[in-house]
This record gives structure tokens, sequence and C-alpha cells, in this order.
């Protein structure tokens, strides 16, 4: 796992560079059973409206079915190979079960082939393994969390991302998350043990516009270039931002305002916001 820098023989090449692909398993192919066809919707909904900019085009891709769930207790699977997957930043690993079921997992970091993984109470607690946080050591690095019993693991999923457990109380286990916010989650939720691999991902610098292309990024206008009635932000004589604070394209405020539900149910599970940036400590109400 590293960064692969190319010489600088042109402008695009100049500042490009890509992942090393080192830790992927050389010859392995896609799992045919565990792929499915990606259909594109270009930010579009269902009455076919842009409800995201500057999505569209870019190449094709497969769906890897991912196993979040991580479901098959008692079990253990046999690492087959690591791979790629063009939807997530993180690498995928092809398992192997006992009774032949194959299943991709998140790869954590230190996951290589022919290691072992098994899921359940009475699991091990290693890298790769999953386990219900009230079984997981306190102080344990963790990824792909689940936030209600069952419903499979939907937080610290991307490359490089992990969480710490750091306490339990009664049916609660409270864990610090990449961002700074400390959250009490169901003890009887699901956790893997280890870091999502892949770290150097945010090291990866595109080099030219046409590789945003390949993932599917259309450019992106600035408000003032446009016209006013394409923009709040537009028309004026000469260069101005309309005399205004930074708005979206529909007049919302679009920097330092909070878009989270101040009634939101799950806003008392969360002890300590995320810092902003900007703002310093994020507030509830």
């Amino acid at each position: 796992m590293g960064i692969r820098r190319y010489k600088p023989n042109n402008a695009g090449r100049r500042n490009m560079s890509v992942s090393d692909f080192a830790e992927l398993t050389k010859g392995a192919k896609p799992e045919k059973s565990l792929l499915r066809p990606k259909k594109r919707c270009s930010g579009r909904n269902n009455k076919g409206i842009i409800t995201v900019r500057h999505r569209g085009g870019g190449h094709k891709r497969h769906i890897r079915l991912v196993d979040f769930r991580r479901n098959k207790d008692g079990e253990i699977g046999l690492v087959q190979s690591i791979q790629y997957d063009p939807n997530r930043t993180s690498r995928i690993a092809l398992i192997v079960y006992e009774d032949g079921v194959k299943r991709y997992i998140i790869a954590p970091e230190g996951l290589t082939v022919g290691m072992k993984v098994n899921s359940g109470a009475d699991a091990e607690p290693r890298v790769g393994n999953c386990l219900p946080l009230s079984k997981i050591p306190l102080g344990s690095e963790i990824h792909n969390i689940e936030l209600r019993p069952g419903c499979g693991g939907c937080m610290c999923r991307s490359a490089g991302t992990k969480a710490v457990l750091v306490a339990r109380e009664n049916d609660w286990a409270q864990i610090t998350l990449p961002s700074g916010e400390i959250r009490r989650v169901p003890s009887s939720c699901r956790a893997v043990l280890g870091v999502v691999g892949n770290g150097d991902h945010m090291n990866i610098m595109i080099g030219k516009a046409g590789r945003a292309r390949w993932l599917g990024r259309r450019p992106h206008v600035r408000g003032t270039a446009m016209n006013p009635i394409d923009h709040p932000h537009g028309g004026g004589e000469g260069r101005t931002k309309g005399g205004r604070h930074p708005v979206s394209p529909t007049g919302k405020p679009t920097k330092g305002t909070s878009t989270r539900k101040h009634k939101k149910p799950s806003n008392r599970a969360i002890i300590r916001r995320r810092k902003s940036r900007r703002y310093g400590l994020l507030k509830l109400s």
C-alpha cells in the first residue's frame, strides 16, 4: 500500500499520483455471483430532476455485494483474495466459508490472503473478526459499526477510518468517531476490529480534469460566473459576490449553517458533537 507518482512529462502528469495497488491479489477476478449491474442516475431523482449537481458520465461499473451485516456466525471464513472496488475508497476481501458460501467484506489493514475470519459473540477479538460491542475489549480500534442491531454496519467504512471503543455502561457502548464526535450505541450492535485499509487514499492527487470525468464528476461552475436567473450570485457589473453571504442556487446558506434536524431522535445518543473548523464546537440547539 503506497502512492506511485508520475514523472512530469506534461502538465496533466506533473501532479498526478495513483495507488500502487501492492496489497491487491495478482490475477484475482471479481466473483461473478457477487456482481450486479449499476444503473446510472447522474444525480437525478425518479422524476428526472437534478438533485445533485455536477454528476454524469464516467466509466461503467459493477456493484460488488459487500456483506456489512457479517451475520454468518460460528463459521470460519478463509480470505481468498484482496480486490479493488470502484464504488468505494477501501479494498474488499473475498471470503470463502466452510460451507462454500462466498462473500465480500471490507478489508481492514493487516488482513492478508490465507488468514481466517469469524463472526459472532464467541469469535476472538482480532483484526477482521466481527463481534458485538459488548464483547470487544475497551480501547480497541473498530470499523463497520452498526447503529441498530442487525441493520448492518454503516459507520467508518471508508479508507483509513476507525473508531475507538472507550466505555460501556449498562446496555450502551460509547465510541469516539473519526470526526471527534462521541456517540452512544447499543452494546448489542456489531463492529469489526481493525482499521480500514488503503489509508494512503487521501494522498492521491487527481492531477487533471479528464481523470475527474472518468469518476463521473462534471465541471463546477461558480455562481458569480452565472446570470441572475441561474444563481443568486450571478449578474452585476464586473466581478461581485452579490453583496450577500454565500448561498446555494436555491438561496440556502452554504457556510456555517447547521443542516441537521434539531429534533432528530438520535440526537440524544450524541454525547459530544464534532468540532467545526470554522465555528468551533457545533451545538445541538
